[in-house]
């Protein structure tokens, strides 16, 4: 049987937890709940659960290095399992995708995400699957506080919604493949 890694990119501790860089985490943490996963074992430089859900053998990992280096947790995790980048899924927060939305691309650069810098740098390769969870853009401001700082109320109300259907996007996709999720899902609203 096929093992997925799935990975939600984030970083560590209660400062963190609502921020929109850990919007990897918090996808991880719902399908975590669903797939009744748990993602508390201590292994890879960060927290790991195995399971089955949707008839697939999953390893879910939270990398707890701080994003910058989320690659080490992620290769060491690859290697553990004898994966290939063919196999991981990681998912993540994009500013150039509006709140709300969701788009999957297969390879690619890191578009100045530091965990996707360090994933391609640590892995020798960027041909990784990723879910792009939009944030948004910050009209004023420094990218870098936006990112570190809390979903806004209107946000954390609509969060729900948006990590469901990021599920449905992932049971879709681990079902059923990338091309029929991507016709599906890529830019699509789920809030």
């Amino acid at each position: 049987m096929a093992v997925k890694l799935i990975v939600g990119l984030g970083n560590p501790g209660p400062k963190y937890q609502w921020t929109r860089h850990n919007a990897g985490f918090m996808v991880l943490d719902r399908l975590s709940h669903l797939a009744g996963i748990a993602v508390t074992r201590k292994s890879f430089s960060g927290l790991c659960g195995e399971g089955k859900w949707q008839g697939e053998r999953l390893v879910l990992l939270k990398p707890q290095t701080f994003m910058n280096l989320s690659g080490r947790s992620v290769a060491e995790a690859l290697r553990f399992h004898k994966l290939s980048v063919e196999d991981l899924i990681v998912i993540h927060d994009d500013l150039d995708i509006p709140f709300g939305r969701v788009k999957l691309k297969e390879d690619g650069g890191h578009a100045g995400h530091n965990g996707l810098r360090s994933l391609s740098q640590e892995l020798g390769s960027g041909a990784f699957l990723r879910v792009r969870v939009g944030i948004g853009r910050p009209v004023h401001g420094d990218v870098a506080n936006y990112v570190l700082s809390n979903f806004v109320p209107e946000e954390m109300a609509a969060l729900p919604r948006l990590l469901d259907g990021v599920i449905d996007l992932l049971e879709m996709l681990v079902a059923e493949g990338l091309p029929k999720t991507m016709s599906l899902y890529n830019n699509k609203e789920l809030i």
